[in-house]
C-alpha cells in the first residue's frame, strides 16, 4: 500500500490533516501524521509526535518552544521535520510528501520535501501561494508542487473540502502511478544552461551531442537552473557539464533578479567535483529587471532590451565585464577536473549582436581579456570569430565536449 507523509501542525490544523488523511485512506493511500506543532495542544493523534520530531532535529521540544522568536523556533524545528521524513523515505516507509500551512507551517514542510530526490512526489497546499510573493523557499532546486487553497486552512467548509480532496486525489495519483526517485541517470548524460537569449545555440548543441549518444537535460538559467543542475551533480545524477549561459552569474554581480540562492556556489560544483565541463559565456552582457517602466532610474543611460512584458535585459558595462571576467576566471581555477572554455567574439545573446539592442564590442572586449587573462595557464580558452547563437559556434562546442569527455575515459 503505497503510504504519505502528512504534514501539518496539529494545534492549528487538526481537522484539514484528518479529513486529507481519511481521503487518502478512501483511495487506497495510507498517511504517516507528522505534527510539527510547536505551541498549543494537538488535536488529533499523530503517528510521529512533535516531541519525537524535535528529538530528530537534535533538540528538546521544551527547548524549541524556549527559542526566542516565532522565527527561532521554526528554523529550529525544521531540522526535525527534515529528519523524519528524509528517515522515512530512506527506509521505504513513505512514497511521497503532502503538507498543509501557511507560512509557518509550509516551511516547515518544504524542507522536507526539498531534501528528498527529484520524482519524489511532493505536494503543498497553502495560502501563500498567491500574490506578489516568491516561492523559492518553497521550491528550492526541487520538483515541489504548490497549490493555493484559497482560503486559509482554518476549518472545512464548501470550498476548503474541494481544494483537500482535490490535494489528496492529486496524491494518490503521484504515489500510485508517477515515476520514482531519480538516481543516476547514465554515464553519457550532460546538463546543459540555457536562457531565451542563447536558445537557438542551445538547440544546435542538443542535436549534436543526442547525435553521438548523449543525453543532453537542458536547465533554465533563471535564478534557480543552474543551482538545481549543480545540484544533480553532487547527487551524481549529471556525469558532465555544459555551461553554456552564465546569466546567473551577471546577475549577481550587479543584483539582478536572476541572483542565485547561494550566488558564492554558482560555477563552482562541477570543478570540484572533477566533472568535465565546457564553459561558455552565454548571456554575460546583461542582468535582468523587470518590467521596463519599472527599471531603477540608475540604469536609465545604459542599453536595454524589452524580453518581454514583465522583464528586461540591462547591459553591462566594460568595467562590470572586466569583474565579471575576472570573477569567472577566479572559479574555473579552483577546479580539479578537465575545464575548457570556448567563447564568441561576436556576441553572447541574442540581443547582444551586431545592430542589436545590447550590442557592445568594447564591453565584450573587455570581459574577454579579463577572462583569458586571469585563466589558469592550463585551462584552454578558445576564442571562435562567431555569435553564442550560430550554428558553427555549437558544434565546436559539442566537438569539445565529446573529446574531452573521451580523454577523461582514458585517463
Amino acid at each position: 500500500m503505497p503510504a504519505v507523509a502528512l504534514i501539518g501542525t496539529l494545534d492549528t490544523k487538526a481537522d484539514e490533516i484528518a479529513y486529507v488523511r481519511d481521503r487518502l485512506d478512501s483511495l487506497g493511500v495510507d498517511a504517516v501524521v507528522i505534527d510539527s506543532g510547536i505551541l498549543g495542544q494537538p488535536g488529533i493523534a499523530a503517528d510521529i509526535t512533535r516531541h519525537e520530531v524535535a528529538r530528530a532535529g537534535g533538540h528538546a521540544l521544551a527547548d524549541v518552544q524556549a527559542a526566542g522568536s516565532r522565527g527561532a523556533a521554526v528554523a529550529l524545528m525544521r531540522e526535525g521535520v527534515r529528519e523524519v521524513v528524509v528517515r522515512l523515505f530512506a527506509d521505504g516507509r513513505v512514497h511521497g510528501v503532502l503538507c498543509l500551512g501557511g507560512a509557518e507551517g509550509g516551511l516547515l514542510g518544504a524542507t522536507a520535501m526539498q531534501a528528498l530526490p527529484v520524482g519524489v512526489p511532493k505536494l503543498l497546499v497553502s495560502p501563500c501561494a498567491s500574490g506578489r510573493r516568491r516561492f523559492g523557499d518553497f521550491v528550492g532546486e526541487s520538483d515541489v508542487c504548490v497549490m493555493h487553497s484559497v482560503v486559509d486552512i482554518l476549518g472545512l467548509n464548501g470550498i476548503s473540502r474541494p481544494i483537500f480532496d482535490n490535494a489528496a486525489a492529486a496524491m494518490a495519483g503521484m504515489v500510485t502511478d508517477a515515476g520514482s526517485a531519480l538516481g543516476t541517470l547514465g554515464e553519457h548524460c550532460v546538463g546543459i544552461t540555457m536562457l531565451g537569449q542563447t536558445t537557438p545555440g542551445v538547440m544546435r548543441l542538443r542535436e549534436a551531442l543526442a547525435r553521438a549518444g548523449h543525453e543532453p537535460v537542458i536547465f533554465h538559467a533563471n535564478g534557480v537552473g543552474g543551482p538545481a543542475m549543480e545540484h544533480l551533480c553532487e547527487e551524481g545524477a549529471l556525469q558532465g557539464v555544459v555551461d553554456y549561459t552564465l546569466s546567473e552569474l551577471a546577475n549577481a554581480l550587479m543584483n539582478g533578479l536572476h541572483t542565485p540562492p547561494q550566488p558564492a556556489d554558482r560555477l563552482r560544483v562541477a570543478g570540484r567535483l572533477g566533472l568535465p565541463q565546457v564553459v561558455v559565456p552565454g548571456c554575460v552582457d546583461f542582468f535582468n529587471q523587470g518590467p521596463m517602466d519599472t527599471v531603477p532610474e540608475r540604469y536609465a543611460g545604459r542599453k536595454r532590451y524589452f524580453h518581454n512584458p514583465v522583464a528586461t535585459l540591462v547591459r553591462l558595462d566594460r568595467d562590470e565585464e572586466a569583474r565579471l571576467g575576472e570573477l569567472i576566471a577566479e572559479r574555473l581555477n579552483e577546479s580539479v577536473g578537465p575545464v575548457r572554455v570556448v567563447a564568441p567574439t561576436r556576441g553572447f545573446s541574442l540581443a547582444d549582436a551586431e545592430g542589436g539592442d545590447l550590442w557592445d564590442p568594447v564591453a565584450d572586449g573587455a570581459f574577454l581579456d579579463a577572462l583569458s587573462g586571469h585563466l589558469r595557464s592550463d585551462i584552454p580558452f578558445e576564442a571562435v570569430d562567431a555569435h553564442v547563437d550560430d550554428h558553427e559556434f555549437a558544434d565546436i562546442v559539442a566537438e569539445r565536449y565529446l573529446t574531452l569527455v573521451t580523454e577523461t575515459a582514458d585517463v
